[in-house]
């Protein structure tokens, strides 16, 4: 079980081939659930949610766009679809398994990596850089764009063609089993105790990146809990996002919902580095930064200014958002809008 987000301990297309992924899971254990302990402090509570205050001492100087540039919309965004909904179909949610399992069997692209495959590129990224991009107000940033890389690669290199699916996680709060998210069909199961997914298209998956800062091969777990994904609900979200300021919502955001989300599944998830080795990742990242869209759509101003500190200090709209090579850093003005050229996404609700 992972504590939290909030503060850290510092410590081209492959062949797609349907069905469960393989080396079996018997030939890499489960650990169990307190090796994926990688942060201290507990999750936000609703009550503390409510209160509207900053969490975290962050800078209150607010740095706006001043550069009076036009602003370069798409014209066309693409959709981003909650997994559950008609409009999405079958076709396209295997599409999106396919693609991941795509990228697992691809070969790593970084020289001198300890990932095993292209999938485990991203997992990496994500371990390296959470020291900067967890507990301080980079979150919600990074994550964005983060999301569109991951999203981006599968496209380019992966034959991923389908809306990007999020799954809004206030419909199943305290109930993720019953979403067909963690079924045989797809996920696999989440109610597991900290064994190894055994059902599913992902079932048998071998990890070579986590917990922690460490790389130790152990197979897909998970540990669902519904006391803690209850608190995915639509009052923590609605609390967050009541409140003003960018940096006083992400530091509820990410001790809210989003905290919850990973602790509720568990085991894998629950890894602050590591938890990418988990493909429900992408659907919970999805949910929050859904949130943090539907935040802004609120007031305009919130597509073109910033506050908060990062791990170097402030944040202005020309920090970088770094990474490493897998895809062409941006600044913050750059992902701040995602209906500008660049991101070019938009979500159905």
């Amino acid at each position: 079980m992972r504590l939290s987000f909030i503060s850290l301990t510092l410590a081209s297309a492959a062949a797609v081939i349907a069905g469960p992924l393989s080396p079996r899971a018997d030939l890499a254990p489960a650990l169990p659930p307190d090796a994926f302990n990688t942060s201290h402090d507990g999750p936000l509570n609703l009550n503390d949610a409510k209160k509207k205050q900053l969490i975290v001492p962050g800078s209150t100087k607010v740095y706006k766009d001043d550069s009076f540039r036009v602003k370069a919309l798409c014209s066309n965004p693409s959709y981003r679809r909650e997994w559950h909904s008609s409009s999405l179909t079958d076709a396209q949610r295997q599409n999106f398994v396919d693609a991941i399992k795509c990228l697992m069997q691809a070969p790593s692209k970084v020289a001198g990596s300890p990932a095993k495959n292209r999938y485990e590129d991203l997992v990496r990224l994500h371990q390296k850089f959470t020291p900067q991009v967890h507990g301080n107000r980079m979150f919600l940033l990074w994550h964005r764009y983060y999301l569109w890389t991951f999203e981006d690669i599968m496209r380019k290199e992966c034959r991923f063609t389908a809306p990007l699916p999020w799954f809004d996680e206030t419909k199943y709060a305290g109930r993720f089993s019953q979403s067909s998210i963690f079924s045989a069909k797809w996920f696999g199961a989440v109610a597991l105790q900290g064994r190894c997914v055994t059902n599913g298209q992902f079932a048998n998956t071998v990890l070579n990146i986590g917990p922690g800062t460490g790389n130790v091969r152990h197979c897909l777990s998970r540990n669902g809990d519904g006391a803690k994904t209850q608190n995915t609900n639509a009052a923590m979200v609605k609390a967050c996002n009541d409140r003003d300021g960018f940096a006083n919502m992400a530091a509820c955001s990410e001790g809210g919902a989003h905290a919850w989300g990973h602790n509720g599944i568990g085991s894998v998830m629950a890894d602050v580095y590591a938890s990418v080795g988990d493909p429900t990742f992408w659907l919970h990242h999805g949910f929050i930064d859904r949130n943090f869209r539907v935040w802004q759509n609120q007031k305009a101003s919130r597509r073109t200014s910033i506050d908060g500190n990062g791990p170097n200090g402030p944040i202005t709209m020309d920090t970088v958002i770094n990474m490493d090579g897998i895809r062409p850093n941006v600044r913050v003005r750059d992902i701040m809008d995602t209906f500008e050229q660049g991101l070019c996404y938009r979500y159905d609700y």
